[in-house]
């Protein structure tokens, strides 16, 4: 938390993103994060990946995805922190670090659901002008 935000004198604004006095460094830190995630490949195993863990296989059954590319995927998400892997025998199961990222992606529906939304009213009334 910042020392503005815990200040009563001096309250953080309702748009601050929490990230404004962050060090480039920082935030060069959370820019690679959306980087990793920047990616369908990447999304689409992180979504098969909400159900629980998977092996290789199984990640390649739900995407559709072939094999080489899923394990290139699967070493960028675990070099992020987002995925991590356990050897189990000869399998290697996948499974989620932390579940806030389907919060983050499901924030992220909402708002272009929202944006979606209001670009339809706009058309819907410029159509209505004809």
């Amino acid at each position: 938390m910042s020392a503005a935000s815990s200040s009563p004198t001096s309250p953080t604004a309702p748009d601050d993103c929490g990230v404004a006095h962050l060090p480039p460094s920082v935030l060069a830190l959370v820019a690679d994060f959306f980087k990793v995630l920047s990616e369908v490949s990447r999304l689409q195993i992180v979504c098969a990946l909400k159900s629980g863990p998977h092996n290789v296989s199984e990640i390649i059954e739900e995407t559709g995805l072939g094999q080489a590319n899923v394990s290139k995927h699967l070493k960028i998400l675990t070099q992020a922190g987002i995925v991590t892997r356990q050897q189990q025998g000869t399998s290697v199961i996948y499974q989620i670090a932390n579940p806030f990222v389907f919060e983050l992606c499901q924030s992220v529906c909402d708002a272009l659901a929202a944006q979606m939304q209001q670009q339809n009213q706009q058309l819907a009334a410029l159509q209505g002008l004809r």
